[in-house]
């Protein structure tokens, strides 16, 4: 690798650990040649010299020298469009929403992990080359879902849409609508949940937890139908953007999103004939353009339409959701 790079932080790197963020995003960087680089100063964060420890916020500028990998290093650590099988590409294709010069929005299946790690090889990053159109570069992820989650994701076409985009998400000009179904029926049918929250210490895997001095976080929901008060069909719209944040606010007030083993233990699945995958589902996405808003929407993934349909829902019921806020 030759030349200066300058990297803008995303929203899905907000508030992380500059270690981490190399991690993630140049993971043949070994953490010793990584702290050479930070103590010969010529890493930093917004012109500022930096620490490993140091936090990464949304919008910042880091500057990456030189890293001299091997060109076997690169091909690791960037996912090449040789990589992606013609079944993907296909797969991929098939679920864009919506799409112009300047974003992508497509409907992630659940199941599909939007980046790599850990034992990871196959995920949505390391597909997206299938959507570049001939001559540009691959499309890039400007926010992310959780493995097991459903539903709108945007890609940006270019570096200025991905800038414009992760600033939108920043300040908050965009508007997500989750669909889930959770175990029991919440006393109250509309309401805000208000926690603050942060990574469980000393576990293996990504787990969040409610705690006194964490990171503030806020969700709007709206109860919409319920079957017996068995599960409820909740209407949800996250105000902050934590990791898991979703999943853990329906736990923490007693009602676990079905299929959410992580965070409801057995509780979690109902059994009979719901399909024990996660019913979260990003069903809608607004994003301001230059000619007004931009509202995209995804349709249910087979095994929550299957459910809607077994409970008796009525899906046009959910677009009356926060309707009365507006």
């Amino acid at each position: 690798m030759s030349g200066v790079e300058k990297k803008i932080v995303t929203q899905d790197d907000h508030d992380i650990r500059l270690d981490k963020w190399f991690k993630r995003h140049y993971p043949a960087l070994k953490f010793g040649n990584l702290s050479k680089l930070l103590r010969k100063g010529q890493i930093r964060i917004s012109g500022a010299r930096a620490k490993a420890s140091d936090r990464v916020y949304t919008g910042q500028e880091i500057r990456v020298p030189p890293l001299h990998l091997s060109a076997d290093e690169i091909s690791a650590a960037q996912p090449t469009e040789h990589s992606v099988s013609d079944a993907d590409a296909q797969m991929l294709r098939a679920a864009v929403l919506y799409e112009d010069d300047d974003l992508i929005a497509i409907n992630k299946p659940a199941g599909l992990p939007v980046q790599g790690g850990s034992g990871t090889t196959r995920h949505l990053d390391g597909m997206l080359s299938a959507l570049a159109r001939p001559g540009d570069s691959r499309p890039k992820l400007v926010h992310r879902l959780d493995k097991d989650t459903s539903g709108v994701l945007v890609l940006a076409r270019t570096s200025k849409a991905a800038k414009e985009l992760t600033e939108a998400f920043r300040r908050r000009e965009t508007e997500k609508i989750y669909w889930a179904l959770v175990v029991g029926m919440p006393r109250h049918p509309r309401g805000r949940i208000e926690m603050k929250m942060d990574k469980l210490p000393g576990r293996l895997g990504e787990r969040m937890v409610e705690t006194e001095d964490g990171k503030p976080s806020v969700t709007d929901y709206h109860r919409i139908d319920n079957a017996n008060r068995r599960a409820s069909w909740m209407v949800l719209k996250p105000v902050t953007g934590r990791t898991h944040q979703l999943r853990l606010h329906m736990a923490e007030i007693g009602h676990p999103i079905v299929g959410d083993g992580k965070y409801g233990g057995e509780e979690a699945f109902l059994g009979g004939s719901v399909s024990k995958k996660m019913h979260l589902h990003a069903r809608s996405i607004t994003l301001p353009r230059a000619r007004g808003n931009l509202v995209v929407t995804a349709p249910l993934p087979r095994h929550m339409k299957d459910t809607w349909d077994l409970l008796g829902f009525n899906e046009d019921d959910g677009q009356l959701a926060f309707v009365e806020d507006e």
